[in-house]
């Protein structure tokens, strides 16, 4: 059983539109306590509307209605003020920083909860519920690969694909062509920052390795295999 304690943070402002996204993020410090407290902190400038403890507590930050300073810069499906559209969770883990470690079921039990509770209230489409290292692929890689997506999706929040990959020369940084383009402009189509050029730059292996935390775990190595691009056609078609 979860349980929920109010905590209110002074960092918020107003919305201009009801919210249709979710951000889940994880806290990346090392104890609930101190992540709390800087979420709560003005002088810090940083909140979100919900935390999750991995004992399952959750604590209400700032109410829906309001806009939570959580996803900084940021891209989405052409938004570039993700805070403003979506509702953010951080979820208590010590991030990649301090020791990085699997969410505790419980944990993920209250959060499905609470998702279910969000969207009793909002219109989230499955395709707006999303990672912060998805909204900001240069900055961020929470909640990272270790996060249960599929779990999640399977109780009705979020986009899964598992299709089998077909075998095919990898696309990795320095690649050029057709192949390129194609791959960049699903991910442009899927909501990425990844504008079709034909080039395997830098900032597309940036975006290649954020939807491999999301979707493709075991494999966090900005290459394109035939699994990635299963899985991206799959996760375009559910998305349509």
């Amino acid at each position: 059983m979860s349980y929920r304690f109010d905590r209110p943070s002074p960092n918020f402002d107003s919305r201009t539109a009801p919210p249709d996204m979710v951000v889940l993020h994880y806290t990346g410090m090392q104890s609930a306590a101190a992540a709390l407290d800087r979420l709560t902190d003005a002088a810090a400038k940083v909140s979100a509307h919900y935390m999750v403890d991995e004992d399952g507590s959750v604590f209400a930050l700032v109410p829906e209605e309001r806009r939570a300073w959580h996803a900084g810069v940021s891209f989405w499906k052409d938004r570039t003020d993700i805070n403003a559209a979506s509702i953010g969770i951080e979820l208590v883990n010590p991030g990649h920083a301090f020791g990085y470690r699997p969410f505790p079921e419980v944990q993920i039990s209250a959060l499905i909860d609470l998702l279910d509770d969000i969207r009793s209230r909002w219109t989230v489409p499955e395709r707006f519920i999303l990672a912060h290292s998805d909204v900001a692929p240069a900055r961020k890689e929470d909640p990272g690969e270790l996060f249960p997506w599929a779990t999640l999706a399977a109780e009705g929040h979020g986009l899964w694909a598992e299709p089998a990959g077909a075998p095919g020369a990898p696309l990795t940084l320095g690649d050029k062509g057709a192949g390129v383009f194609a791959m960049q402009a699903g991910f442009t189509r899927l909501g990425y920052d990844c504008a079709p050029t034909g080039k395997f730059d830098a900032h597309t292996a940036t975006v290649v390795r954020a939807f491999q935390r999301h979707w493709l775990q075991t494999r966090v190595d900005g290459v394109v295999c035939g699994d990635a691009r299963a899985r991206l056609v799959a996760l375009l078609r559910l998305a349509s």
